[in-house]
């Protein structure tokens, strides 16, 4: 039995509602001027099944990936607080173990930052598309309305996939969320193994406490330097990152 709306035993399939473009109506930026595109911006959206499947199962996939990215970013800073403290437990074990140490343990901690960084920016990604959905298809899903040029902006993403955070908001946020706890035990550690290498009752004074971190030939004011120069940029990086994710606004 056939009539209008494609009836199959009884029960009408929905089929999918033409956008026709509204005469004089200004487009809506960023839409491409697609149709639908108009200044009002909200219309009831429809979907066949076939499209409603393919954005749910897209959706899954992108949260499987974000699971996957968070485990690693969780991985990696595992690996920074096991090297850290097995670097510390050595140091410290010692007196007559290199204050070096400290400083190796500093360059390692910023190459998991940088590698955590990397991987933070490819879960943006997913995230990203997952905000996408979660802000326009499911409402329209649940009978809300919303831009009807939405999906030119999942379209973009899939097309040429971009991370929405820089690099350097990348590393600010993992610097301000865990890597600056770890880098101030390593320097608080690393001052505490040059006082407890000087004799009871030493008393630090300057210019000559910075012969503390000589070494080999390598002169001590030059180590205190390159430290605090290196910590100050990481307090930077950490500042001026990005305050708020792609798509939390409004």
């Amino acid at each position: 039995m056939k009539a209008d709306g494609a009836q199959v035993k009884g029960r009408s399939r929905p089929r999918a509602l033409p956008c026709r473009h509204a005469q004089g109506a200004r487009l809506v930026p960023g839409t491409g001027g697609g149709p639908g595109a108009v200044a009002s911006g909200l219309s009831d959206v429809s979907y066949t099944t076939n499209a409603a499947n393919a954005l749910i199962h897209l959706y899954r996939a992108e949260v499987g990936k974000m699971t996957a990215y968070r485990q690693r970013l969780d991985m990696t800073t595992n690996w920074s607080v096991v090297t850290t403290a097995g670097l510390a437990s050595f140091a410290l074990g010692d007196v007559n173990n290199s204050h070096a140490t400290f400083l190796f343990a500093m360059f390692m901690n910023y190459f998991f930052l940088r590698l955590e960084a990397r991987r933070f920016r490819t879960f943006e990604i997913a995230h990203h598309r997952v905000r996408i959905m979660e802000r326009f298809f499911y409402p329209a899903m649940l009978g809300d309305r919303v831009d009807p040029g939405w999906h030119q902006l999942l379209l973009a993403e899939l097309s040429k996939p971009r991370s929405p955070m820089t690099r350097a908001d990348a590393l600010g946020w993992r610097l301000s969320r865990n890597y600056l706890w770890i880098y101030a035990a390593v320097l608080l550690a690393w001052l505490a193994k040059l006082d407890l290498a000087q004799p009871k009752g030493w008393v630090m004074t300057f210019p000559e406490a910075f012969s503390l971190a000589d070494i080999g030939n390598f002169p001590g004011w030059a180590v205190f330097l390159g430290v605090g120069l290196f910590y100050l940029h990481l307090v930077f990086l950490a500042a001026r990152a990005a305050r708020t994710y792609p798509l939390e606004e409004g």
